[in-house]
């Protein structure tokens, strides 16, 4: 057992042999004299985790020491958001197994990429690059999108053209994708079956240790419904205060005016925070569509959106997770024939060519470069787009049709609405335990120097030793 020294935790260290398609073994440096041997493996593959598990589990307790309480203004709407289906909640046991799954490189065909390879802890779980590179070195077409809060995107489907119908759904295609992970799940399930870490984990999760296809998603999805992201300088100030429309007294002057500009002339928020109880038009079809369950409007309200201009103020809009609700067209791009067709190619609908989810904007100081295809290095750039580069577009969003003539916001307001959006940045959740690498990997030179111990090193970085 050791003690790990950067949270205080009791951890289990398990050594234990790597699987056989990965072609290492499980031998230990020893030092003789003044000659050292090492083993033939380029590295050992070990799992560290806490006994008893970390909390992951919903918990209503605020003073619990696991799953972060929400503050009031995401647990008054988290419920209506939250797209967790019943048959699939989140559990200690199957977050630690998805956990080790999302972590585990051998679920590519090559051992070499894993779902944190494009999914990185430190970069709000994306990965800094404008496409990704698979297993084999070639890169997909698109960006990686932030997992923070996937939970309560409400509409529940994923990838930037929504052709996963669940997280469920989401976290198994990457892995058979030929330039992602390139594996085959029926070889893949046979192999985690035969893999020593895995059994005691199922059995933890599922109650047996029968390794499927279902097991595998649910236990994923669990994982990446557990990465929620509540604790910024942003929902400081919002807990502070009884609307999101007044000063928050831990913010500069600068950060309160861009909050300003977010919430009126910048109409920001028109799409990125989605009242509640209202009715709004779908940005392609022009329907009006019912995005709350608990909406008692059903008259008035559905055109709402697309004739509130843009000072005016939404007083019941909810301020807590700043997605888009659903796939969009925002003008990053003008003729429909020459661009990615984004949610039309896969619903086939010409009013969707062009149209992509939108990430939430909370961590956004950390997940660039943004948009479909990474074309924006900065934060910066993507508000002189909608200031003043808006494309026409035949399915352009109808709420952002004015920006196609600038918003013009000036340069004061402008660089102040960026500092408010990087309030939205939680530094907790880059550098949270619960969601980092299980895996530890034995240096060997630095056992051998040790003298009988032998270091380990997780991809965050951090350190601990373990006697030989």
């Amino acid at each position: 057992m050791n003690r790990w020294t950067a949270n205080v935790v009791v951890v289990l260290t398990f050594s234990l042999p790597l699987t056989a398609n990965l072609g290492l073994s499980d031998e230990r440096v020893t030092k003789s004299g003044d000659s050292i041997n090492v083993p033939t493996a380029t590295e050992q593959r070990r799992l560290q985790l806490p006994d008893p598990p970390f909390r992951y589990a919903d918990s209503d307790n605020d003073t619990d020491n696991g799953a972060a309480a929400l503050p009031q203004h995401v647990r008054a709407v988290a419920q209506a958001f939250d797209n967790t289906p019943p048959e699939n909640p989140i559990t200690d046991a199957g977050a630690t197994l998805g956990r080790v799954l999302f972590y585990d490189k051998s679920l590519s065909v090559n051992g070499t990429v894993s779902c944190a390879s494009c999914h990185q802890q430190d970069k709000a779980f994306t990965d800094g690059q404008p496409t990704s590179p698979g297993f084999d070195g070639r890169r997909g077409k698109r960006n990686s999108m932030s997992l923070i809060n996937l939970r309560y995107y409400r509409p529940g489907r994923m990838f930037w053209d929504e052709r996963a119908s669940s997280l469920e759904d989401q976290v198994l295609r990457p892995i058979e994708d030929p330039i992602e992970m390139g594996h085959q799940l029926s070889v893949l399930i046979n192999q985690i079956q035969q893999d020593p870490i895995y059994p005691p984990l199922f059995d933890a999760a599922f109650g047996e240790t029968t390794v499927t296809k279902d097991r595998i998603a649910q236990a994923l999805a669990q994982f990446v419904r557990s990465i929620v992201s509540f604790a910024s300088p942003y929902d400081e100030g919002r807990a502070a205060v009884a609307s999101i429309y007044d000063d928050f007294p831990n913010f500069t002057e600068q950060q309160n005016l861009g909050k300003q500009m977010f919430l009126t002339r910048g109409g920001c928020a028109i799409c990125h925070l989605a009242p509640d109880e209202f009715l709004h038009r779908s940005p392609r079809s022009g329907q009006a569509t019912l995005i709350s369950d608990t909406a008692a409007q059903t008259s008035a309200s559905a055109e709402l959106l697309t004739d509130l201009a843009p000072d005016d103020v939404i007083a019941d809009r909810q301020s807590a997770f700043f997605f888009v609700e659903g796939p969009t067209v925002n003008g990053i791009d003008g003729d429909p024939a020459a661009s990615d067709p984004g949610v039309g190619q896969v619903s086939g609908l010409e009013q969707d060519r062009g149209a992509f989810k939108v990430s939430s904007l909370r961590n956004i100081e950390v997940t660039g470069p943004y948009m479909h295809d990474g074309r924006f290095t900065t934060i910066d750039r993507v508000l002189e787009h909608y200031n003043w580069s808006v494309r026409p577009h035949p399915n352009l969003d109808p709420r952002l049709q004015e920006a196609v003539k600038g918003i013009a916001l000036p340069e004061k307001e402008k660089v102040a609405l960026a500092e408010f959006l990087k309030t939205l940045t939680d530094r907790s959740v880059l550098t949270d335990v619960r969601f980092s690498d299980p895996f530890v990997r034995w240096n060997p030179a630095k056992a051998a120097a040790a003298g009988g111990f032998r270091f380990c090193r997780n991809d965050l970085g951090r350190t601990g030793h373990v006697l030989s």
